[in-house]
């Protein structure tokens, strides 16, 4: 897994800025869920990976998102996710270098979700599961990062106006949930202050 000096720093800087942050933890309550946000070199620069949902599921369906779903009785959220990785996607856990977690982050569809940033080889095999997943979508962070792609717009819900954010990608928009993941990633990664943050 280990590509060069220069992704050796970008990883240790992330893996130790996971450990000594202060990460949001949501109360229980909401149903336990993870994800993967999977990290890799494609062409020298870092690229996330994003699953794009089938389009006939009752949930999320053409939903752009990131690899995980709802943690098992007694599972910890980062087996889960990997799991879930390895169910829809075919990448298998000892191929994911765990990094640590994310903020967790609230979905209105009542579930309690908790984000793992996995370094992953740039070897992978992929096989999707076409019974969840349309494709696979790759997206330089470099792209993330351009606010010239990022748009904020104000939703109401349950009486209340909330920001929902938005990155384009390609003629895709990965929206909600799966960006306020993007962003959290990014801050942690780039070790970006409120003041720089782009939902600021």
């Amino acid at each position: 897994m280990r590509a060069n000096r220069y992704s050796d720093i970008f990883i240790s800087r992330i893996r130790s800025t996971l450990a000594s942050r202060l990460r949001k933890v949501l109360p229980p309550g909401p149903v336990p869920a993870a994800v993967l946000v999977p990290v890799f070199l494609k062409e020298g620069d870092f690229h996330l990976l994003f699953t794009k949902r089938s389009e006939h599921l009752n949930h999320h369906a053409g939903e752009i998102s990131f690899p995980g779903g709802v943690c098992n009785p007694e599972e910890h959220p980062r087996d889960a996710a990997l799991r879930e990785t390895w169910e829809e996607i075919g990448i298998e856990p000892a191929q994911v270098d765990i990094l640590g977690p994310l903020d967790d982050v609230y979905s209105i569809h009542h579930y309690n979700v908790t984000p793992f940033i996995g370094f992953i080889s740039d070897k992978f095999q992929l096989k999707l599961n076409s019974s969840e997943i349309d494709k696979i979508i790759d997206v330089p962070i470099k792209h993330l990062l351009n606010p010239f792609f990022f748009r904020i717009e104000e939703w109401g819900w349950q009486g209340r106006n909330y920001p929902v954010y938005f990155y384009s990608y390609n003629g895709d928009d990965i929206w909600g949930m799966t960006a306020e993941i993007v962003m959290n990633f990014l801050d942690v990664a780039f070790e970006r202050g409120p003041q720089n943050s782009q939902c600021q």
